[in-house]
């Protein structure tokens, strides 16, 4: 069948059993509840709002999906409403077919209407200049800090030039982040401390807790008792280096800053903990990481000036691929 005769329409509730048969079958996700309760809890709970989502259907049968996750910033003078373009499939019996780019092009006149202001996204080599070719521009490599456990584990990282592992590995650090986030006034109050200027996440606890509190992810935190700041972190492998992932710090000032990632490392017994940040704590053993990490890029809909890189104060809670 042709691409023409294909149809393209948002997706309704009655779609999900299908919607994850195609994501099993072109993404390699599991048919179980687990994935079921990811899908529901990544794009139908989100405090942002519901994912929208795009299907191309042949007769009745879903063939491929488009789904953007709905995001907020603020830049201190405004909030703004953004999407992230991260789930996309197209069975394989399709592929080739211009699936991807229809669904694209399409939901992107769809979004832009609704007054979406842009799309943000991580994207990895291989898909990144698809991105490119459909209009998205390269903001840049994030900046990365750096801390190793000791000697050996500069050792491992330095055999560990392999992707991590997209999930967390089980682990008993600190505690779990729900309940590290489970005080709504500790949270606000720390908000509400003064930030350093730039575009960010607009957060506040319902968002914190979702993002976080999804127990399959396995993220975990660290609590100052004197209510100085919180930590949040998952684990995860990188070919023989077991890496600690900061998500976010929630810190009353520089110093509850250090104490909270020098926390982190001690006790995730990690061989190299990473953060995203333009400025490292060294005092905390934080070095910058050659070479930096994600690439971020940009899509105008609304807005149609990119922010230059030096903009944005992201953290890998923002910008990890889940």
């Amino acid at each position: 069948m042709g691409q023409d005769e294909l149809t393209v329409r948002t997706a309704e509730d009655d779609d999900l059993p299908q919607v994850l048969e195609l994501l099993q079958s072109s993404l390699g996700w599991v048919p179980d509840e687990q994935y079921a309760a990811f899908y529901r809890w990544k794009h139908h709970e989100n405090p942002f709002g519901r994912s929208p989502a795009w299907v191309a259907v042949d007769g009745e049968r879903i063939v491929g999906l488009r789904v953007w996750l709905r995001w907020r910033f603020t830049d201190g003078q405004r909030t703004w409403d953004a999407v992230r373009a991260v789930d996309t499939a197209t069975h394989p019996d399709y592929q080739g077919r211009g699936i991807f780019r229809r669904l694209t092009t399409s939901s992107l006149d769809e979004l832009r209407a609704a007054g979406v202001a842009h799309v943000f996204n991580t994207p990895n080599e291989q898909s990144k200049p698809g991105y490119l070719k459909m209009g998205w521009e390269e903001v840049g490599k994030l900046p990365v800090a750096v801390r190793f456990g000791s000697p050996l584990a500069v050792a491992r990282a330095v055999r560990a030039r392999v992707p991590a592992d997209k999930w967390s590995v089980p682990s008993e650090a600190g505690s779990p982040a729900g309940a590290v986030l489970a005080d709504d006034e500790e949270i606000t109050r720390l908000l509400a401390r003064p930030m350093r200027a730039g575009i960010r996440t607009a957060l506040d606890a319902q968002v914190l807790r979702w993002r976080y509190g999804f127990a399959p992810l396995q993220y975990r935190g660290v609590r100052m008792r004197d209510g100085g700041g919180i930590g949040l972190f998952r684990l995860r492998r990188r070919g023989p280096a077991l890496e600690c992932v900061v998500g976010h710090l929630l810190a009353r000032d520089d110093a509850a800053r250090r104490r909270l990632l020098a926390r982190i490392a001690t006790v995730s017994g990690a061989d190299q903990v990473l953060q995203i940040t333009d400025q490292p704590h060294v005092a905390a053993g934080y070095l910058p990481l050659p070479g930096g990490g994600p690439v971020l890029t940009w899509r105008e809909l609304v807005d149609t000036r990119c922010p230059p890189l030096e903009s944005w104060q992201l953290t890998m809670g923002d910008v990890e691929l889940f």
